[in-house]
């Protein structure tokens, strides 16, 4: 039986989008130690950010705070934020959640949109030795790919396991998931990156897409379905061998995943849930370990 999927987006309501700029003629411009990242690591989007942030190696020029799995007040977001919230927006009313790239300069949220604070860690912070997360010639594959990934995966599957909904309307989603599951196993035939011979913000993307599917979806998705989706071998080595590298596999907080997810769903396990694709525990350039069953929690 599926049941309500539950995890709610990270980017709060009320969107602050300010960019960084190349230089001083800018508001924002690249400076270290200026900028401070607020993230939750249960959080998608805020778990991509902690990954392109690790894989550029930005410790020592952004600070960041971690913040709890869950916000402190329903609704209200994390008191931690509310400052610099409200000194963005004066009487700020709005949800105070993460991500969150702050200025410390002025206190003020730079941005809380994810696609933004990627882009500007990477396209103002990047340099040599770190990856080219956004090369150029790229942007368009990148955003095309972003779309599947969310669009075509991580809602597909959020339908597929809605309690309530037609058997059709799941069934539709869940064909629309396997087929983009299908065409990005297709992709990764041709080498171990989606754009090219060197990871880019789409295999992040990506990767935090499958932590997603195995780690929340695949609880609310009868036990063939998740059958179905394992059977994509070079999609789940791609993400099995992510997990070699520390910028991945550092970041992963697989119960606070779990945590946040228990808290907002307010739907009961399908037999999906006991079925894990890939051990998330494991390190190592292994390929991905086959389907198994897991025991009663």
């Amino acid at each position: 039986m599926s049941m309500t999927s539950s995890l709610p987006a990270c980017t709060p309501a009320s969107s602050i989008r300010g960019r960084i700029g190349p230089d001083a003629d800018h508001g924002y411009y690249p400076a270290a130690h200026r900028y401070h990242l607020y993230l939750a690591l249960s959080c998608p989007g805020c778990l991509r950010i902690a990954v392109t942030h690790a894989l550029l190696g930005l410790d020592d020029r952004i600070s960041r705070t971690l913040l709890p799995p869950v916000p402190d007040a329903p609704g209200a977001g994390y008191a931690a934020l509310r400052e610099p919230y409200e000194a963005t927006a004066h009487r700020y009313q709005g949800p105070a959640k993460a991500p969150v790239l702050a200025d410390r300069w002025t206190g003020r949220v730079v941005s809380n949109h994810t696609g933004d604070i990627l882009r500007d860690l990477a396209l103002r912070f990047g340099g040599p030795g770190v990856p080219e997360l956004y090369p150029a010639g790229a942007e368009d594959g990148i955003r095309s790919l972003d779309r599947l990934f969310e669009e075509d995966i991580s809602a597909a599957a959020q339908r597929a396991g809605q309690a309530g909904g037609a058997p059709a309307g799941r069934a539709a989603a869940l064909a629309t998931l396997l087929g983009a599951l299908g065409a990005v196993e297709e992709r990764l035939a041709a080498g171990p990156h989606l754009l090219g011979d060197a990871p880019t913000a789409a295999d992040v993307h990506l990767w935090v897409t499958l932590v997603q599917l195995d780690t929340v979806h695949r609880w609310h998705l009868d036990a063939d379905a998740v059958h179905r989706i394992a059977a994509h071998p070079r999609l789940w080595a791609f993400a099995r061998r992510q997990l070699a590298n520390p910028a991945f596999a550092d970041q992963l907080r697989l119960d606070e995943i779990e945590r946040r997810h228990h808290h907002d769903c307010r739907g009961l396990e399908a037999a999906g849930a006991a079925v894990q694709i890939i051990d998330w525990t494991a390190t190592g350039d292994l390929l991905a370990l086959p389907v198994r069953q897991r025991g009663p929690r």
